[in-house]
């Protein structure tokens, strides 16, 4: 009787707590691990759960730029100039200018935006590329010239032009510069007169106006 005892008392009895799942759902606080040693327990710190998630499509929108300059002289002609770039693409020119002899007029855009002395302290064509007077599609030319802008028989000049070399920001910026609408036909520089290869003998400037942004609408 006494060897039983014995053995028995030799044998360690486990008693296992009812099993648990390893991992319970997700809100639970901790997770628990009972040993069979009574009052031993062993907790485990709740992990947080990072999802992947997909992140949407860069979209890119182009970038619209806006300019306006508002043409005035001494005489009765008058107008309006609109400018619209796309990104870095090229510029495109609306004008229309009323009050001109009928024909053809020289439409240059001049290096400053200074209207103190009237049209003549905008100085000169804007000419960054320091270049001769050339024509709109030449490739010498001023980044100002714009070749001409026609007026029909009530005098009114409206055109649509597309350039390069006016852009609306970047180093060669048009904005803070002038458009000026000149009394003469230019000859775009190949008129043979002294003054071909810089103002193509255009004459006199008629009106003029400082190109400055406007909202886009």
């Amino acid at each position: 009787m006494q060897a039983l005892l014995a053995a028995m008392a030799a044998h360690t009895i486990i008693a296992a707590s009812p099993p648990q799942p390893l991992l319970s759902s997700f809100s639970n606080p901790s997770l628990s691990l009972q040993s069979s040693f009574v009052g031993l327990s062993i907790k485990f710190p709740r992990q947080s759960l990072k999802f992947a998630v997909a992140s949407k499509p860069l979209t890119v929108v182009a970038e619209t730029k806006k300019a306006v300059a508002v043409l005035k002289g001494n005489s009765q002609v008058e107008g309006v100039v609109s400018l619209t770039q796309e990104d870095n693409g090229p510029t495109t020119v609306n004008v229309r200018v009323t009050g001109l002899t009928p024909g053809p007029h020289g439409f240059h855009l001049h290096e400053y935006g200074d209207t103190t002395n009237g049209c003549i302290s905008t100085g000169a064509h804007f000419n960054p590329n320091k270049m001769t007077h050339g024509a709109p599609e030449d490739e010498i030319r001023h980044a100002g010239d714009l070749g001409n802008i026609v007026a029909n028989a009530d005098g009114v000049a409206e055109a649509t032009i597309v350039d390069n070399q006016i852009p609306l920001s970047g180093p060669n910026a048009v904005i803070g510069r002038a458009f000026v609408v000149h009394e003469l036909e230019d000859d775009l520089g190949k008129g043979g007169h002294e003054l071909s290869l810089t103002t193509g003998n255009a004459g006199g400037r008629l009106a003029c106006g400082v190109v400055a942004l406007t909202p886009v609408q």
